[in-house]
């Protein structure tokens, strides 16, 4: 596997798995490609068309930070653009690799790397891009919101910023949090929590199909392409945790010279979707 290296030691990730103070985002991720198909890839495609508001990125480039699975890498490419995949998690890089190798082998249009977006040095090495894409990575770095400003420089004026954190819900949030804690402190943990969650969750989607005469689990995987069961453990175990109001975000990047495009916000736990775009290169008085 041929994956270009920042400067920037990223050894430390599976060390801070190892001690609970982060979740194996990548080890999820490899499992969850097991299920993909090209019903799932179809569907995440058209996600984020509706995300970006656009039908094609032919001539476009774009910045896929935290690539996680590397789903959205492949549906960007396979609409036209020209990527850019970096993620913190080595087994985050292997599965968006894996994908490349599937999808696009020996495909120049499409670069991976090993990469932090809390690392200063290797972004200033990036340039600049049409579309920046990070779908509820930034709010796991641990430092949010200097994450939310270190990629600012990357999104050319005019270019676009598509981002998704975790809606503030107070005590609620808390709470998750402490969960998320105990699930990464170990096996015990991890499995206590699932025992608990997993019932919970499944009551709740039956219930919603129920009430709504739909399968929910079907019309889960509509949204985005994702897998239900992989991303309640993404949920449970989604460690660093910090969160955001819609306001605090816009607020943030508007004093930052962006125009707020569209917001699809959520009133429950989950994520508030921003698409932003940059017409100012200079802070606002």
């Amino acid at each position: 596997m041929n994956v270009a290296k920042s400067s920037s030691p990223l050894e430390g990730a599976q060390e801070e798995i190892d001690q609970g103070r982060r979740f194996a985002f990548g080890k999820n991720w490899a499992e969850f490609l097991s299920s993909l198909d090209e019903n799932r890839i179809e569907i995440a495609e058209q996600s984020l068309r509706d995300l970006l508001q656009v039908q094609t990125l032919e001539n476009r480039s774009f910045l896929d930070v935290g690539s996680g699975s590397g789903l959205f890498s492949l549906c960007a490419r396979r609409l036209g653009a020209t990527v850019h995949s970096f993620d913190f998690d080595p087994n985050s890089v292997a599965c968006t690799q894996s994908l490349k190798d599937r999808y696009f082998p020996d495909d120049d249009r499409w670069v991976i790397e090993s990469g932090s977006v809390l690392d200063s040095g290797y972004l200033s090495r990036l340039g600049q891009f049409d579309f920046v894409y990070s779908w509820g990575v930034l709010h796991h770095t641990g430092e949010m919101w200097q994450a939310l400003e270190n990629i600012i420089s990357l999104t050319r004026v005019d270019g676009f910023l598509a981002i998704a954190i975790y809606n503030d819900q107070g005590w609620q949030s808390d709470l998750w949090r402490k969960v998320k804690q105990i699930y990464c402190s170990g096996s015990v943990g991890r499995y206590s929590m699932q025992a608990i969650f997993f019932p919970y969750f499944c009551i709740r989607t039956i219930l919603v199909s129920i009430i709504r005469r739909k399968n929910a689990f079907r019309e889960y995987r509509r949204n985005r392409g994702m897998s239900i069961v992989h991303d309640w453990r993404d949920w449970l175990g989604g460690y660093p945790f910090e969160v955001a109001s819609v306001e605090a975000i816009s607020e943030f990047y508007e004093q930052r010279g962006f125009n707020v495009v569209s917001v699809k916000a959520t009133k429950r736990l989950g994520c508030n979707e921003f698409l932003l775009q940059r017409v100012s290169d200079t802070l606002s008085s």
